[in-house]
């Protein structure tokens, strides 16, 4: 091999030295501007499927970068397309939407908006889960890859995505032609913000990353009457408290060690009165799993358990509890190929350094992220998480996550600079290697 095509070869691997400093040079100038949009997307968040403002901000800034950008998508949801020549098609995902809690950081920017949830109920509202910094990024990104165009060759889609806290939004993309009408990715890659990592730290997970994410509700029905009497009735909260501690059962003694598996219940609501025995009881699960075979286990060991202690407590086979499996908000487990997961964690260690890129493990939370590779398994699909938690925070808590406010907090609030400057790298770092010419 001559001297000649080896160094060509180590240019196509990864970006040389002075395209890293030129790119960590043009984002920090940029900072600014970031930043202005970032405490302005902060304070004016809007709830899943309600993203209005937010795209008819960003939209403009795409379409004066050179994008093709197609609003609305998926009901809320913004696809900007950019043709670069002949190559690989490159799908860079952010989120929008923010959760319904009352946020308490005391930042000068703090949100103070208020909206009507689903529920009917009014509430506060604040990007407690950090997307305000996933959509800086992104557009920090989609600056420096427009201004970078001869340093690439390919399609660049960037997409801004709805409802990913109620689980919905990147189904309703798809289904609404995502794959069909636009160009359809052999590559798609996101990040997100992590109260687990110190600011500035990236993390890796190659394999599953985030779990399945099934809401399920049982209706514990009995046969109500005074307190006094309670041989006239069938209690449903000492039933409904039967199950659940029956449930834990199923992590414990039913479920592999080996397969990481969580049944938790978030809510028990019966009666309303002290000397009442109510007729029902209703509880609220959310369940975690990673592949499909745990979550089978888990679905129908529910199913199993709330009949079998019904019939134990001799409840009537017309009042048997119903067991209802919410599929519509179900949240498959994500998964980050293997190729494109090792090929990032190699680019970014070697840009930012080991102390800065690291290999982290599988989390029990949901990310809808997961569809976008469902739909089509043939693509490589990688979400990486970039820490947001202070170093000198950090520091104080020993490095103890669980002494720290955490994702949806009312009192998260990242080193939203170190994130956002971070993941723009990263993200662009990223996108050039996959789009490299050659």
């Amino acid at each position: 091999m001559t001297r000649k095509l080896i160094l060509a070869l180590a240019a196509m691997t990864l970006p040389t030295t002075s395209i890293a400093a030129t790119l960590s040079e043009a984002i920090k100038a940029d900072m600014p501007s970031l930043m202005a949009l970032y405490r302005d997307l902060h304070a004016n968040p809007e709830l899943s499927m309600q993203e209005t403002r937010t795209p008819s901000k960003l939209a403009p800034e795409l379409k004066k970068l050179g994008f093709t950008v197609t609003q609305k998508v998926g009901k809320t949801g913004v696809v900007a397309v950019m043709k670069n020549g002949p190559g690989p098609v490159l799908m860079l995902r952010a989120d929008m939407d923010a959760l319904p809690v009352v946020e308490q950081t005391g930042l000068p920017f703090a949100s103070k908006v208020r909206a009507v949830a689903r529920s009917g109920v009014e509430t506060g509202v604040m990007h407690a889960c950090g997307h305000d910094t996933h959509m800086s990024a992104f557009i920090g990104a989609a600056r420096r890859l427009a201004a970078m165009k001869d340093q690439w060759s390919g399609t660049l889609v960037m997409i801004l995505q709805p409802g990913e806290e109620t689980g919905e939004g990147a189904k309703a993309m798809l289904d609404d032609g995502l794959y069909t009408r636009f160009p359809k990715p052999s590559h798609v890659l996101a990040f997100h913000d992590a109260a687990a990592l110190p600011a500035g730290v990236i993390g890796v997970t190659p394999g599953y990353a985030l779990a399945n994410v099934d809401s399920v509700d049982i209706s514990v029905r009995g046969v109500g009457g005074h307190g006094a009497y309670p041989h006239t009735t069938r209690d449903p909260i000492v039933l409904a408290s039967r199950i659940v501690t029956t449930l834990q059962t199923l992590v414990s003694r039913e479920n592999d060690p080996a397969n990481p598996a969580v049944v938790t219940v978030g809510s028990f609501q019966a009666g309303a009165k002290h000397n009442i025995i109510s007729d029902e009881a209703k509880l609220q699960l959310t369940v975690r799993s990673y592949t499909p075979e745990v979550r089978k286990l888990l679905l129908d060991g529910i199913r199993r358990i709330a009949r079998g202690e019904a019939i134990a407590a001799g409840i009537p086979d017309d009042r048997m509890p119903v067991v209802t499996i919410r599929e519509a908000e179900y949240t498959p487990a994500t998964y980050n190929t293997e190729k494109l997961s090792n090929r990032a964690l190699e680019l970014f260690t070697q840009h930012f350094g080991q102390q800065r890129a690291i290999k982290t493990p599988a989390v029990m939370g949901g990310e809808d992220f997961s569809r976008y590779w469902l739909a089509d398994k043939s693509i490589e699909s990688l979400i990486f998480w970039v820490g947001g938690t202070p170093l000198d925070k950090w520091k104080a808590a020993g490095g103890n996550p669980q002494k720290l406010p955490s994702l949806h907090s009312p009192f998260w609030a990242p080193e939203a600079d170190t994130v956002i400057a971070t993941a723009t790298e990263a993200l662009t770092l990223a996108a050039l290697d996959v789009l490299k010419k050659g």
